[in-house]
């Protein structure tokens, strides 16, 4: 079964789908006071402004982390420009509404970050699954 937390504020909630996560650390690094993997709650939503949360999750590479405005007539969350970024040693991230059509001819809707497997090594292709890591991919 899919864990999913939310962790909310004033202004919005970001929502965490563990099964999604890819642990690139890209959260963490980028604020480190919000996102704490070795602590419970791992997600401290007070830390930081709501625009620099909503910056931080716009970087996550998996999707695993969204948001969405608390108040129902704020369209902030939908708003996404699509850019791609080649992450050194990494993945191809896709930012933006995507629709993939894979070999098999069926089709999905990835919102927000896509990440792509560059390595080839992943099991869940054509999307990465973080074992560019084990493999020390170079590139």
């Amino acid at each position: 079964m899919a864990k999913t937390k939310k962790y909310s504020n004033d202004e919005m909630t970001i929502v965490w789908e563990a099964d999604k996560c890819i642990h690139s650390g890209i959260c963490v690094k980028g604020l480190p006071d919000v996102f704490r993997p070795k602590v419970r709650p791992w997600l401290r939503i007070e830390a930081a402004s709501t625009d620099a949360l909503i910056n931080q999750v716009k970087q996550c590479p998996s999707g695993a982390l969204t948001y969405y405005m608390n108040d129902e007539d704020d369209n902030t969350s939908e708003v996404l420009y699509t850019k791609v970024e080649v992450l050194e040693n990494g993945p191809l991230l896709v930012y933006g509404t995507l629709r993939v059509t894979h070999r098999d001819g069926t089709q999905e809707t990835k919102n927000k970050t896509t990440a792509f497997c560059r390595c080839g090594k992943s099991d869940n292709k054509p999307y990465c699954d973080g074992a560019h890591v084990k493999l020390e991919f170079k590139g």
